[in-house]
């Protein structure tokens, strides 16, 4: 021991370091490396852990654009919301689940169906069974589900079936503008209406490359006034079931820009469930419908004399014996059998009358001066749905005197009420827009089809009708305070190969304030009925008062302020009311 404990010390003089200390250093080295990889070894995984949960985090906070348009898993574009003049939603995307399934994963097809069917009892069993069992890799099996829906089906637990979020349209006045706004199909593509029309300036190309995103994409703005449109909706349905027609439409028109405030087509439809809108009788009657107009084609035949200068509302047309032509004989319903002045040719709505002065033109006169108001060509809106008029390939003597009084040709009504417009507005014609318009960009795109004096005459002509009209037909418009002129169309439809007396097809276009006309309603109802305890069903006793429901309802809308002051009185320009 003494040897050992000698050696000790000689060790220790000889490095200055205890042996016993130098063993405890080494063995301290030893423990700091294995501390070190160890910390080491917790900082990577908390960091690898660390960024996977932040992908993560970072990827549950993104919107799902990844629908799947089909197996192959193309993006749903976005839509821009439509909005009324006044910023009012018409509509706007809202996010739906879509059922989907991986058939690959699909262990027993017939118990996902029966399972799925627990929730969706109107899934097309052979189609789904189909679907599932074919082995692919992505099948869609129910687009648009409810929020109800979606949670039922996560709580049955089926293996292989998943959901999707999509774009979904929403209109929030369901059928209030519905052939107006138009519908888009189950991949949110616009397929009629200003949907189609929006798709067509750009936003299927934005789609194609990607770029339809709903952050990004601006609102469009119509020049609908939603508040007119309600009204003019109701009118419209209401009078439909009022004198039992088959149809019902009606039009609000901006004479000095052309805009269309409101427009009502009946029967319509819910773009929110649109599974009638293809149906026959749910066209578009005012755009995409073509009618003979009746009397209402009158106002064109009188402005076309007065245009041409040979004849002044102090002319007179002999009206005391029926014209006849081939095997036909034009009479009038209201004959007064005697010399009419041109203003009691359009009072009395003389068919006679309206055929002579289309005779002071002539035939290729009167065809050229139709296609100058806009009545003959397919007109040029963003609405889609428009209809080509229709007219005689070849032009006889016989076409030109019909089609004086409404026979013979078909038109649509948004362009009759157009071509109204430009008879009220000075003369000029501006082709109609469901976009707002100023009255600077509206004068640089119209045409000047009439003198600004025939135009002056028409709106006498109008006033003096609403007045004094035969039979008051005219005068079932007027609203107090409002000044309202017009003029009544009731034409009858050919029912195998032949005219009626029976079923009508009945219109009333009119002008309000008429003494300085801002806008232009246009109304019709299909085969109406008469009223129960009355006996006419022509256009005064319904398409009039329509008219003047309309107006009554939606001119403080419009900015038009009644004038009840006593209204000063036309002056019964060459026209004798005793007779």
């Amino acid at each position: 021991m003494a040897a050992i404990w000698i050696k000790q010390k000689k060790a220790e003089l000889v490095t200055g370091i205890s042996p016993v200390f130098a063993l405890d250093a080494k063995k301290n080295k030893s423990g700091n490396r294995a501390r070190n990889r160890v910390v080491m070894a917790i900082a990577c995984f908390v960091g690898i852990y660390g960024i996977i949960g932040g992908r993560l985090v970072y990827y549950g906070m993104q919107e799902d654009t990844t629908g799947y348009n089909g197996p192959t898993g193309a993006v749903l574009a976005s839509r821009p919301d439509i909005l009324d003049r006044n910023g009012e939603v018409l509509a706007t995307d809202i996010k739906t689940a879509s059922l989907y399934a991986e058939p690959r994963k699909i262990v027993d097809p017939d118990e996902a169906i029966e399972l799925l069917s627990t929730v969706l009892p109107d899934l097309n069993f052979e189609q789904t069974y189909s679907r599932l069992k074919s082995g692919t890799g992505f099948a869609w099996l129910k687009r648009g589900l409810t929020p109800q829906q979606k949670s039922q089906i996560m709580a049955l637990g089926i293996p292989g079936i998943g959901f999707r979020t999509e774009k979904s349209r929403f209109y929030p006045g369901g059928p209030t503008a519905s052939h107006i706004l138009g519908l888009v199909n189950i991949d949110n593509q616009g397929i009629a209406g200003m949907e189609k029309y929006i798709d067509e300036q750009g936003l299927s190309d934005l789609r194609d490359v990607g770029l339809a995103d709903g952050r990004s994409l601006e609102p469009v703005k119509l020049s609908i006034d939603l508040r007119v449109q309600h009204v003019v909706r109701d009118v419209v349905i209401t009078a439909m079931q009022k004198y039992r027609a088959i149809a019902a439409g009606a039009v609000v028109i901006n004479v000095r820009t052309g805009e269309v405030l409101a427009m009502a087509s009946a029967p319509d439809f819910d773009p929110n469930n649109p599974f009638n809108a293809l149906d026959k009788d749910h066209l578009n009657r005012m755009s995409a419908g073509t009618y003979e107009m009746g009397s209402t084609i009158k106002s064109f035949t009188t402005a076309m004399a007065l245009d041409s200068g040979k004849v002044n509302l102090q002319s007179t047309f002999d009206a005391r014996r029926p014209i006849t032509i081939g095997r036909q004989t034009i009479r009038d319903f209201h004959g007064k059998n005697r010399i009419l002045t041109m203003p009691e040719v359009f009072i009395y709505s003389s068919n006679i009358g309206s055929a002579k002065e289309a005779d002071v033109v002539g035939i290729e006169g009167h065809r050229a001066f139709l296609h100058r108001m806009g009545l003959l060509d397919r007109m040029q809106t963003e609405l889609p749905e428009v209809a080509r008029p229709m007219e005689p390939k070849v032009w006889k003597k016989v076409h030109s005197i019909t089609i004086a009084f409404g026979h013979g040709m078909a038109t649509t009504p948004l362009q009759t009420a157009v071509g109204a417009a430009a008879l009220m507005n000075g003369g000029k014609l501006i082709e109609p827009t469901f976009l707002p318009r100023t009255i600077e960009a509206a004068n640089k795109v119209a045409k000047q089809v009439v003198s600004e004096k025939t135009s002056e005459d028409m709106r006498y002509l109008y006033r003096l009708n609403a007045e004094k009209g035969s039979g008051g037909s005219g005068n079932r418009a007027s609203v107090p305070g409002y000044r309202v002129g017009g003029k009544t169309g009731t034409a009858e439809k050919v029912i195998n190969g032949r005219y009626s007396s029976d079923v009508r097809f009945n219109a009333f276009v009119a002008a309000f304030p008429i003494d300085k006309p801002e806008y232009v309603v246009l109304t019709i109802v299909d085969e109406p009925k008469a009223e129960e305890g009355k006996v006419g069903a022509t256009a005064g006793f319904n398409a009039a008062p329509m008219v003047a429901d309309i107006i009554r309802r939606s001119a403080s809308f419009l900015g038009v302020q009644p004038d009840f002051r006593e209204e000063q009185e036309s002056a019964p320009l060459m026209v004798n009311f005793d007779q």
